[in-house]
């Protein structure tokens, strides 16, 4: 499925002009939901994956709604609908990715009017490079295009990962961010948020521990990306990624990279020492990175598959996470 940009200035004047839909919402948005379950706090978040850890630190005491759930859709190229301004208004707590991934969400709290407090990732993330709130760069342009032209104007700020649900560190920050803002909403509850947080802390620090005895094991591992979605768990594993940046880049644009820059690519796998595993985000593929996995399966290069939303049948974040660990060990032990 090819990528397409997102257009946040044409977004958020189509959805201002739902005032009769958001005027339902008004009532929402300070107040807990009415009938049966009215003690739980109503978290509405960007997309599923980060709305698996909403439901780790919230439990029972939390009704988690993901604008975006499943494997059919990607931030990037996402339309919201009246239903989402609805579901947006009606928030008590809203957790979103930031840094433009998800830039539809800005257009929606802006729209709806929330009152909402909001936790972004990336600006819990303390990552090095986190854009500055509001930088989207040339008007128009997206986050890669944006980090292109920094590079041209000299700018040191444009070439930021947005992808920091794959950074098992910036996923403990925004458990704890929101375990804080639970306990503002829901006092009585407060204890259970912050032992669900640190539950997850812990867990974190499994992933952790685990992604660093790969890289023990792998201490010159190589590996290509059809974009840069996972490179934070790489990362954490001290796996090296030799992808062609301009590749990736042009992937994540739905754009076809230059015919030298497939090459680039595609060389990857025929020269040797080829690199240790070629890793595909299932859900840009294009007619480019087909012939980038046929040319790693002919080599005998193992091909993982990641993705940017929670798979069918992964569970929960810390499941999925173990699973991309996994995978990835796997590959690199053949």
């Amino acid at each position: 499925m090819s990528r397409h940009r997102f257009r946040p200035a044409a977004l958020v004047a189509g959805v201002a002009a739902l005032p009769l839909v958001l005027s339902a919402c008004g009532a929402g948005q300070g107040e807990a939901p009415a009938g049966p379950e009215a003690a739980q706090v109503r978290i509405v978040v960007s997309t599923d994956a980060w709305g698996s850890v909403a439901r780790a630190v919230g439990g029972d005491h939390v009704q988690v709604d993901s604008i975006i759930e499943g494997m059919n859709a990607v931030p990037h190229g996402y339309e919201a609908t009246p239903q989402d301004a609805t579901t947006v208004g009606d928030a008590q707590l809203i957790l979103m990715n930031g840094g433009g991934y998800d830039g539809f969400m800005t257009g929606l709290v802006d729209a709806s009017g929330s009152r909402a407090p909001v936790v972004d990732a990336v600006e819990a993330s303390g990552l090095e490079g986190v854009p500055e709130a509001g930088d989207r760069g040339h008007e128009g342009e997206s986050p890669a295009e944006h980090a292109a032209h920094a590079g041209e104007e000299g700018a040191d700020h444009g070439s930021f990962n947005e992808h920091v649900w794959y950074d098992p560190a910036t996923v403990q920050k925004v458990a704890q961010q929101l375990a804080d803002r639970l306990a503002e909403i829901d006092p009585p509850a407060a204890q259970t948020f912050r032992g669900n947080a640190q539950t997850i802390g812990n867990d974190i620090a499994n992933l952790t521990s685990k992604a660093a005895e790969i890289g023990r094991a792998h201490p010159r591992a190589r590996v290509a990306v059809t974009e840069p979605v996972p490179n934070y768990l790489l990362d954490a594993a001290g796996v090296q990624d030799v992808t062609p940046p301009e590749f990736s880049a042009a992937v994540e644009e739905g754009t076809d990279p230059p015919a030298a820059v497939v090459a680039q690519m595609l060389d990857l796998f025929r020269t040797q020492p080829s690199v240790d595993a070629l890793i595909l985000n299932t859900q840009t593929q294009s007619a480019t990175t087909d012939q980038v996995r046929a040319a790693a399966e002919q080599a005998g290069v193992p091909v993982i598959e990641m993705s940017e939303t929670l798979p069918d049948g992964a569970g929960d974040y810390v499941q999925w996470m173990n699973g991309n660990l996994d995978a990835l060990a796997e590959a690199l032990n053949r």
